[in-house]
């Protein structure tokens, strides 16, 4: 099953996250199929930068997003 979901690329207390798109069996921080975009929680307010289309596209290929990507994406629009 491919999911969308948070990769953290960020130092110790300071995260940083790419969002993914990845196959569920692999690590957190594996193997990639696709970038789609960044969380950066750090800046106030928290800076999100998505590729609504490629986003889109991966959902309409069955791809699932996380709960929290699910948010950040509702937040993104």
């Amino acid at each position: 099953m491919v999911k969308i979901r948070l990769q953290r690329v960020g130092a110790k207390k300071a995260p940083f996250y790419h969002i993914v798109v990845a196959d569920s069996r692999v690590a957190r921080d594996g193997k990639i199929i696709e970038q789609v975009g960044t969380y950066d929680p750090m800046t106030n307010p928290s800076k999100i930068v998505l590729d609504q289309e490629k986003v889109a596209t991966w959902i309409k290929n069955g791809a699932k997003p996380t709960d929290t990507v699910k948010a950040l994406i509702d937040k993104a629009k």
